[in-house]
């Protein structure tokens, strides 16, 4: 098992919007989405090349992973990447609560094995990474990392997984211009030393830094993610007015230059997709290259904001 065998793409496919139920007030994103519209979306992504699609368990409880199952029933399994997760909190009691929670997404998903399987929170470390060794074995599972560790938790899983031959092949935490805990605490440095892929999420902030919000236009009401960000809006006005002038030089909007940020740094950053139109703007940000003087001043721009955007489940880095 080498990190060489996880073909990372320049981007992945985020589908957390997909465990929503499409009514307003009744999920974190408040998205409306159609099975033809998802369809079109995928047929799309795949034409790109953007092949590598995450999920979880726990985005709603099973619904992200149902609704995606369906979707790429349309292709070969060889074209394309599962990454799901195995979160702690939603553990059940039988002897082997990761195994039952893959065998539910396997199900789910409608496929025989999982191309990166994750831990998704770090509840304990010493106690849930073993239980990946014996999937890596079975072949249900192809790689495994693990999602939300501090570096510390991060040698430890790594740890565990090589006393049985294995090891940490994916590392997937928060980080965008406005929340680079990971690369404060030394996380980025640590993966790019090792060969190991860096995951981030969040990169668009549930679209704070799309540039289609502001003040005068948040985000849709009923939403958790309009509790979470529209009272920030005015303080992103400065970067995601920058974010839109570097993006008006390349043809690209804010949202393309917030993602190629997120790449200039070396990471894979997981958009979440909803429309085809979305898959557009990942052509674009693959296709941007940004200066040192871009992202110099990007970053200041975020820091001057003196916002924290960590999420409730996340813990400082």
């Amino acid at each position: 098992m080498t990190i060489n065998n996880l073909k990372t793409p320049a981007i992945a496919l985020g589908t957390w919007a997909w465990g929503d139920s499409g009514e307003d007030g009744d999920g974190y994103f408040g998205s409306h989405l159609t099975q033809a519209g998802l369809e079109e979306l995928a047929d799309k992504a795949h034409a790109a090349g953007f092949t590598l699609w995450d999920t979880a368990r726990v985005y709603g409880m099973g619904h992200s992973e149902t609704v995606l199952g369906k979707v790429l029933k349309r292709y070969d399994r060889s074209d394309y990447q599962l990454s799901t997760k195995f979160t702690p909190q939603i553990a059940g009691t039988g002897n082997d609560p990761v195994a039952d929670m893959l065998e539910q997404s396997l199900a789910t998903l409608d496929v025989d094995y999982i191309d990166l399987y994750w831990i998704h929170n770090p509840a304990d470390v010493s106690r849930w990474t073993p239980h990946l060794i014996p999937l890596l074995k079975s072949g249900k599972v192809k790689h495994v990392g693990v999602s939300n560790h501090d570096l510390t938790e991060i040698k430890l899983a790594d740890q565990i997984l090589g006393e049985a031959g294995f090891r940490v092949e994916a590392i997937q935490n928060h980080y965008s211009l406005l929340y680079r805990s990971s690369e404060q605490a030394g996380i980025l440095d640590y993966c790019r030393n090792r060969g190991i892929p860096f995951f981030a999420y969040m990169v668009l902030e549930q679209g704070a830094l799309s540039g289609k919000y502001s003040p005068e236009n948040p985000l849709p009401e009923g939403s958790n993610r309009a509790k979470s960000y529209n009272s920030i809006l005015p303080q992103l006005k400065a970067l995601t007015d920058r974010l839109a002038s570097i993006g008006q030089s390349h043809g690209a909007d804010a949202a393309d230059v917030a993602t190629a940020w997120a790449i200039a740094k070396g990471t894979t950053p997981i958009i979440g997709v909803t429309k085809p139109r979305y898959i557009e703007s990942l052509i674009r940000a693959r296709g941007i290259t940004l200066t040192s003087d871009n992202i110099a001043e990007l970053e200041a721009l975020a820091d001057a904001a003196n916002v924290n955007t960590r999420g409730w489940w996340e813990k400082e880095m």
